[in-house]
């Protein structure tokens, strides 16, 4: 009997979970509240241990592989992010649920003063964990409070209810129809209000366009150009462009989603070894003479022939003219970073000091979209994106080492790029006229740049591919073409590179951790 009641308990939880899930949306999408479900989530994902969140995090990656789920391996991977977390909020409610019942019948508690504990308890630990900052933001805190109790309270009452429905087998049916109607009716309600009536997104100053032909404003010296561009080879059909649209440009980070902040509330606090230290608003950094760098990025968790790769065009201030301008002091070694979504990293004097790296502000020539990290993020050539925070809000000169969020969990400290080279297509269906198939695709190695690129055909001899040069600039993929002498039946190819200095690509498998992966690429098509 006891377990069937508390089996109850965990029933009317979930219940209750689905409900306040709504909402908590409806809040978010009206008044702009915390969406607790996806809070939660983050504040887990940064404190259980790196092992396990990498381990997340690959299984994650693994089944959208496997299942071939979605077109962008990021997108599809923060979609499943998010349908975690609203899975976990709601089993959390079933576990409260299931501990109401058995504490109101193993103790004196009431059901009602179970779930008014409950939902207090609940509320305090979120208070501690979640709302260190929201002190200063007594509505989010009241709406919280709110929500929780009325949860606790819910249960309670769905408790009692079920209790006095067990009389007959009738009243218990009568119990079920009309919860399952409360709860039908309120999830449907208040996510369908909020999805109808939510306000459109803050017009924080992301994705607005930005001058960059005026004054102080040019292509770095690593941009090629644009007259050696003319002319080059046509790459082959299906080959990714040489600038990846922002709507397709991978995001990687900690958060469900990505912070929201305003233009006219943002300042970057500047601390630590300055002889002029100061904040700085965005319009103070626009007003550095800026450049534009055609760049690309890749995430140390990219699997071979991965999709964790873009290249765009970003413009910024160089990070050591700006330290220079603050008068950073002889003692300084590292730069410490934080960001607003609570991610942090260093950067050592050699990469401060490189004048290709840089305080990112615009990318392909509008302000940052918010995903990619408005209104600041930094660019460090020849590194993975795993050293380079997004929506920074804090720098700190400091004497020694500082910290960084993934080498913590047992990431490379040095994070520099493998040599590495994918097939983006073998273009069957598209042969030219001497009876050739087009093969093409893109090589990186970082900032080292791409000599040759070569392309193997079942386990015959490597052949050398063209390379469309120059690149866009000395930090972009160089695009790649090879045109096979076709040959009917099932082929496997395989390409691999060697960078500028003369490093041929390593060929043996490893995995992303810690210092990304490497291996050869390869697909394997049927030619009729």
């Amino acid at each position: 009997m006891l377990r069937h009641k508390t089996l109850h308990g965990g029933f009317i939880g979930g219940g209750v979970g689905l409900m306040l899930l709504a909402l908590f949306y409806l809040g978010d999408r009206l008044f702009r509240l915390p969406f607790l479900p996806f809070n939660f989530f983050d504040w887990l994902a940064r404190a259980l241990p790196g092992e396990l969140v990498t381990l997340g995090i690959d299984s994650i990656v693994d089944a959208i592989l496997f299942l071939n789920l979605g077109s962008s391996t990021s997108a599809t991977a923060k979609l499943i992010e998010q349908i975690i977390a609203l899975t976990i909020f709601v089993l959390l409610w079933v576990v409260i649920g299931w501990l109401i019942a058995l504490v109101s019948q193993q103790t004196r508690f009431s059901a009602h003063q179970a779930g008014l504990t409950a939902a207090l308890l609940l509320f305090g630990a979120i208070a501690i964990i979640l709302n260190v900052e929201t002190v200063q933001q007594p509505l989010a805190l009241a709406w919280q409070f709110i929500l929780l109790v009325a949860g606790g309270w819910a249960i309670s009452w769905g408790l009692a209810a079920a209790r006095e429905a067990e009389t007959a087998v009738s009243n218990r049916r009568n119990f079920l129809n009309r919860f399952g109607g409360v709860v039908l009716g309120v999830t449907v309600g208040a996510a369908g209000i909020g999805w109808l009536f939510g306000r459109q997104p803050a017009d924080t100053g992301a994705e607005e366009a930005v001058d960059t032909s005026g004054d102080g404003m040019a292509m770095a010296d690593v941009a090629t150009d644009p007259e050696e561009l003319q002319g080059r080879l046509e790459p082959a059909p299906g080959t990714r462009p040489e600038i990846t649209p922002d709507g397709e440009f991978y995001r990687i980070d900690i958060n469900t989603r990505p912070p929201v902040i305003e233009r006219a509330d943002w300042e970057l606090q500047v601390d630590g070894l300055f002889d002029n230290p100061r904040n700085l608003t965005l319009a103070d950094l626009m007003a550095f003479p800026a450049v534009t760098q055609p760049l690309t990025l890749s995430c140390i968790s990219n699997r071979i022939g991965g999709d964790l790769i873009s290249a765009a065009d970003w413009t910024g201030v160089r990070l050591g003219l700006l330290l220079e301008d603050l008068g950073l002091q002889p003692e300084a070694q590292e730069l410490t970073i934080e960001a607003e979504d609570g991610f942090y990293e260093s950067v050592s004097m050699p990469d401060m000091m490189d004048p290709r790296t840089l305080l990112v502000y615009a990318m392909n020539g509008e302000t940052l979209p918010q995903r990619h990290g408005f209104p600041l993020r930094i660019y460090i050539p020849n590194r993975y994106g795993m050293k380079q925070p997004k929506w920074i809000t804090r720098i700190e000169a400091i004497e020694g080492e500082g910290p960084g969020y993934w080498v913590e969990r047992g990431w490379s400290e040095e994070a520099r790029p493998k040599v590495i080279s994918i097939i983006d297509n073998v273009a069957v269906d598209q042969r030219l006229d001497n009876g050739r198939i087009p093969i093409g695709g893109i090589a990186w190695a970082g900032d080292r740049g791409i000599q040759r690129v070569e392309v193997q055909v079942d386990d015959g001899e490597w052949q050398a591919a063209q390379l469309r040069l120059p690149p866009l600039s000395t930090l972009t993929w160089v695009q790649w073409r090879y045109d096979w002498p076709a040959a009917s039946g099932e082929h496997t190819f395989r390409v691999r590179a060697t960078d500028g200095e003369g490093t041929l690509q390593i060929g043996e498998e490893s995995d992303v951790r810690p210092d990304g992966a490497t291996g050869y690429h390869a697909v394997t098509e049927t030619i009729a």
